[in-house]
C-alpha cells in the first residue's frame, strides 16, 4: 500500500502532450498498415474512406495502448518521463476494469466529433479538446487531483516511489 501525495496536475498535463505525441505515431502506423492492406485504396476518389473498418481499428488500438499501459505497470509511454502512474485509491496497480472505466469515460469527448454535419470541420476538432478540459477540470482543485475519469473508474495519478 502506498501512502504517497497524489501527483501535481501540471505532471498530468505534460504527460498528456507526450501521450498525445505517442498517439499520433500509433495513428500514422495504424494508417501506413491499412493503406498496405488497402493496396493504396483506403479512400475513394472523392477523398471520402472506402474502408468501414478504419475507424474502429484506429480507436481500437488506441484504447490498447492505454489500456495495455495502465494495466502493466500504471505508466503510457507519456507518463515514464514524469514518473508518474495510475494506481487505485489506496495506491495499488490498476485492474483491467478500472482501466476500461476510466478509458470510456475519458474516450467521451470523441463523441463530439458527431457534431461535424450540423457545423464546421474546425469548431466539430475544437469539441472533444473542450470535452476534454471539461474532463481534466477537477484535477486542478480536487483534494486527490482526480480528473472525472478517475473519480468514475476510482483511479488516482501519484508519483513513483523510488
Amino acid at each position: 500500500m502506498t501512502t504517497t501525495a497524489p501527483a501535481p496536475a501540471w505532471r498530468r498535463f505534460a504527460a498528456i502532450v507526450y501521450d498525445a505525441l505517442a498517439v499520433i505515431a500509433i495513428v500514422m502506423v495504424v494508417g501506413l498498415l491499412a493503406q498496405f492492406a488497402m493496396e493504396g485504396a483506403l479512400f475513394d476518389a472523392k477523398g471520402h474512406l472506402a474502408a468501414w473498418w478504419y475507424q474502429p481499428l484506429q480507436g481500437l488500438v488506441v484504447g490498447a495502448y492505454f489500456l495495455v499501459s495502465w494495466v502493466r505497470g500504471g505508466q503510457t509511454l507519456g507518463m515514464r518521463p514524469w514518473r508518474i502512474r495510475v494506481t487505485d485509491a489506496e495506491g495499488m496497480p490498476v485492474t483491467w476494469r478500472r482501466s476500461l472505466a476510466r478509458l470510456v469515460v475519458a474516450a467521451l469527448p470523441l463523441l463530439l466529433l458527431t457534431v461535424y454535419p450540423l457545423t464546421s470541420l474546425k469548431i466539430a476538432l475544437w469539441a472533444p479538446v473542450a470535452g476534454w478540459a471539461v474532463l481534466l477540470l477537477p484535477s486542478l482543485f480536487d483534494r486527490r487531483r482526480r480528473a472525472i475519469h478517475d473519480m468514475v473508474a476510482r483511479t488516482e495519478i501519484r508519483p513513483l516511489v523510488t
